[in-house]
């Protein structure tokens, strides 16, 4: 039988080219390679507008492939976040619907979806998801997991090992630094002049706030160039071009107006993707997708089944070029507790304009990291000290803590939000028709508003 094989094959040797190549197709599969920062403020990357610095490898990555500009975090917060990218569901749905605060037991995330298509699924650095049976990741060592320590060194050892294990099946790595998330220790803020670097124009314009952001910026260059570490270990390893590179922002930094709101410093939040085979080079769009479209992305990316009953669509024909739209709108949600008193608030935008509903306006906000009056060097006291002597500070003070019912801005005109339209009633029709729209996904997710920003019985880790 063996002898008879052999002959076949010399007489007939196309009988086994289909089945040569069907094998060279599966070992060729496309990996994935996911990097995400961890509090970035988007607008301080150079390819985004930044003007601070010069991120050489983020910039890259954007010239090679594709940049999204409307891409949002529904929570600016890490847990809610990571929560909703790693299920496909919005934070009502996948329970960490507060910072620290664990998803529900009975979901399933990443990394059930993908070993069904055939992938497996490691994540390296930081974590901040929780319990454990729903986020089965292979956590592989290398970059640093605690998101507040003063060292952020690290080795690509492990990821180098992981990416070139004998295995058959393709990866999808989570890359998961803890740059530029606070208290901005890592790095060489010396780079920068406090006297020249550009300050958001939400800030208060002070020596301390200066000298906080020069750290802040050390932390940026200290993440681009992790950045420029795991694509050399790609390039070094031949995979580069068979694998998605995705580069996120997570959400912005731990300044007000930022982190812990629903202001767009905070929401915003970069989208980056190469993949030379389909994704064109120097490519930008603005259709608008959230941190929930991104596990069914991936899932059609990797050739796995649509899964249902979750909140994300894919949005890989955007990437693709063949798509130019997603979403109408991008929501967004903020409970304060535990990182502070209960403050619930709710945002709904377009690519135009932000509706922003404070739902307990009587209250003054307060977030306890950031406004800690007992931190004497904060960026936070030397701006109430600022306001005890300017008014323009006195008046960024008092709008941050005492906020109106509504919100409402025009995000072409005034993108960093200081002019609140709520008031003018040339707006009225469009601040009800998008609170309508608001007012309807609240129901559609359970959103009980309030009654969800008050201790729960689900656990905190």
């Amino acid at each position: 039988m063996k002898l008879k094989i052999k002959y076949l094959s010399l007489l007939f040797p196309c009988i086994s080219l289909p089945l040569i190549a069907g094998n060279k197709e599966k070992e060729q599969r496309p990996n994935i390679v996911v990097i995400i920062a961890d509090d970035l403020g988007t607008n301080e990357l150079s390819c985004y507008g930044g003007r601070n610095l010069v991120t050489d490898n983020i910039d890259k990555l954007a010239a090679e492939g594709i940049r999204l500009t409307n891409n949002y975090a529904s929570c600016a917060m890490s847990v809610p976040t990571r929560a909703s990218m790693y299920t496909g569901l919005y934070p009502a749905k996948h329970g960490s619907y507060q910072n620290h605060k664990m998803s529900y037991s009975g979901i399933k995330s990443i990394t059930s979806y993908l070993p069904q298509a055939g992938y497996r699924v490691g994540r390296t650095g930081k974590q901040h998801t929780s319990p454990q049976s729903v986020y089965q990741f292979e956590e592989i060592p290398g970059f640093q997991v605690n998101c507040v320590s003063t060292d952020a060194s690290y080795t690509t050892d492990g990821i180098r090992e992981f990416m070139t294990r004998k295995d058959s099946r393709p990866f999808c790595l989570f890359v998961c630094s803890i740059n530029p998330h606070a208290p901005w220790t890592w790095g060489n803020p010396d780079e920068f002049d406090p006297d020249k670097v550009d300050l958001p124009p939400n800030c208060v314009d002070n020596p301390v706030t200066r000298k906080m952001f020069c750290k802040y910026l050390a932390e940026i260059r200290a993440l681009d160039n992790e950045v420029g570490s795991v694509r050399e270990v790609l390039e070094e390893t031949g995979l580069i071009d068979n694998t998605l590179i995705i580069f996120l922002g997570e959400q912005g930094p731990q300044f007000p107006f930022a982190k812990w709101t629903c202001y767009n410093y905070g929401q915003h939040s970069a989208f980056i993707a190469r993949y030379p085979d389909k994704i064109a080079a120097g490519v930008i769009s603005n259709a608008i997708v959230q941190y929930e479209d991104i596990l069914p992305t991936l899932m059609e990316f990797a050739g796995g089944d649509k899964i249902k009953g979750i909140d994300g669509n894919s949005f890989l024909q955007v990437l693709y070029g063949k798509k130019t739209e997603h979403r109408s709108y991008a929501y967004g949600i903020h409970n304060n507790y535990p990182e502070g008193f209960p403050y619930p608030i709710r945002s709904i935008r377009d690519k135009q304009y932000k509706l922003i509903l404070n739902l307990t306006p009587e209250a003054d906000y307060y977030e306890k990291h950031m406004m800690n009056v007992k931190d004497k060097n904060s960026v936070w006291v030397s701006w109430l000290k600022s306001a005890e002597q300017n008014e323009s500070a006195k008046y960024t003070v008092k709008r941050f803590v005492k906020r109106p019912a509504v919100e409402l801005y025009n995000l072409i005109n005034d993108p960093w939000e200081l002019n609140n339209l709520a008031n003018d009633t040339q707006y009225a029709k469009k601040i009800a028709k998008m609170k309508s729209k608001l007012e309807e996904w609240m129901k559609e997710q359970g959103d009980t508003g309030n009654n969800m920003d008050v201790p729960s019985e689900n656990k905190y880790f």
